[in-house]
């Protein structure tokens, strides 16, 4: 069993979950791919695409996101792992 020292530190799981019912007829980022300077939602709130990189392991876009409410650095997610309005400015 591997040791994760500092367990407050350690990702959940369920932290990493997009909360679809705050936006249900939004689609998965890997249905439709956000475009630079787009909205999406992620597991941490409403984030804007700063870049668009290369491929994740499922196949996925890399994207580079920005929270709107500048809590955090920019950081990368898999544009599986966000949701997006189906249309855009839908």
């Amino acid at each position: 069993m591997a040791s994760y020292g500092n367990s407050s530190r350690r990702v959940r799981p369920e932290d990493l979950v997009v909360d679809g019912s705050v936006h249900p007829t939004w689609v998965s980022g890997q249905v439709r791919l956000p475009a630079i300077g787009e909205r999406v939602l992620c597991a941490a709130g409403m984030a804007e695409v700063a870049r668009l990189l290369g491929r994740t392991g499922d196949g996925s876009r890399l994207l580079e996101l920005r929270l709107l409410d500048g809590t955090r650095a920019p950081f990368y997610v898999a544009a599986s792992n966000v949701r997006v309005p189906p249309v855009p400015g839908g």
